[in-house]
């Protein structure tokens, strides 16, 4: 089991001191913990309390992160649930979980799990099960899938890749900015493991939608999304609306997979937020 860290002990300690309803946030490939900051500030203003765990061996800012990329190198799926499950179970409440991309797949793992009193994944990235492959998805995996040795590597996207990928909506200069201000490399393996889940049985990327004490779940979609576009998202709804518990999903128009930084950050968080006001008051 990865260590948990001083900052997330701190965040541990005070989320349990709060005596508030905890809110976990769970990035995903290419940002840090502190691109949640902004969400951080705006659940706590709303009566929450927030941890925001990172990745195992993450550094703490994006200067260092960029010193060290190979830190990021053989992050595998369970590995990195394994360690948000390990910091959620010392939390005294049990939490709602918010996450993106990769970290809405992890957060998908951790409600299959029975740990979230409530769930919202955004722009998720896919589970076995969830079939479709959209062209604008292997097109934004290409700079890591079109090499089999970025398994073991972290990989850090080129302006234009990033571009493409998570910023298609926006205007050059934002999306120049977003770049500079976020974008951090990241383990490899985990796309090829995306890849591969409907065809390996053995695979980590998996959760478990019948669950039934996965608790209520919102999956919000950005409907220009290259990286993890609607029809993903759609087929992720159909799967977990299986369980007994609420499942919902919400459509974004004209949101690309930056909606969580991007200047309409706030739209996305506000629709998350009001969700979780409805299923887990923050007292």
């Amino acid at each position: 089991m990865d260590r948990i860290n001083e900052r997330e002990l701190g965040e541990i300690a005070r989320a349990n001191e709060s005596g508030l309803t905890p809110v976990v946030f769970v990035h995903g490939l290419y940002l840090l913990a502190s691109s949640w900051d902004p969400w951080r500030q705006l659940f706590e203003m709303n009566g929450y309390t927030t941890v925001a765990p990172g990745w195992p061996d993450e550094p703490s800012t994006v200067d260092e992160a960029r010193k060290e990329p190979e830190v990021f190198a053989h992050k595998m799926v369970e590995r990195v649930t394994d360690h948000y499950v390990e910091v959620m179970s010392k939390l005294e409440r049990r939490p709602a979980v918010v996450g993106h991309s990769f970290g809405g797949l992890i957060s998908y793992q951790i409600a299959g799990k029975g740990m979230s009193a409530a769930t919202v994944a955004i722009d998720a990235a896919p589970f076995r099960g969830v079939l479709p492959l959209p062209l604008a998805a292997l097109k934004a995996s290409a700079p890591v899938l079109r090499n089999p040795m970025n398994r073991r590597r972290a990989i850090t996207l080129t302006f234009d890749q990033f571009n493409y990928g998570w910023t298609n909506n926006l205007g050059e200069d934002e999306a120049q900015e977003l770049y500079d201000k976020y974008h951090v490399a990241a383990s490899g393996v985990p796309l090829f493991q995306a890849a591969l889940a409907n065809v390996n049985p053995w695979t980590e990327v998996k959760a478990d939608y019948k669950n039934p004490k996965r608790g209520p779940l919102l999956i919000i979609s950005g409907d220009n999304d290259t990286t993890a576009p609607t029809a993903i998202q759609k087929a992720a709804f159909k799967l977990q609306s299986k369980n007994e518990s609420v499942t919902e999903i919400s459509l974004l128009p004209e949101r690309g997979h930056s909606l969580i930084i991007d200047h309409g950050w706030g739209a996305v968080a506000d629709v998350a937020l009001k969700f979780l006001s409805r299923n887990l008051p923050p007292r």
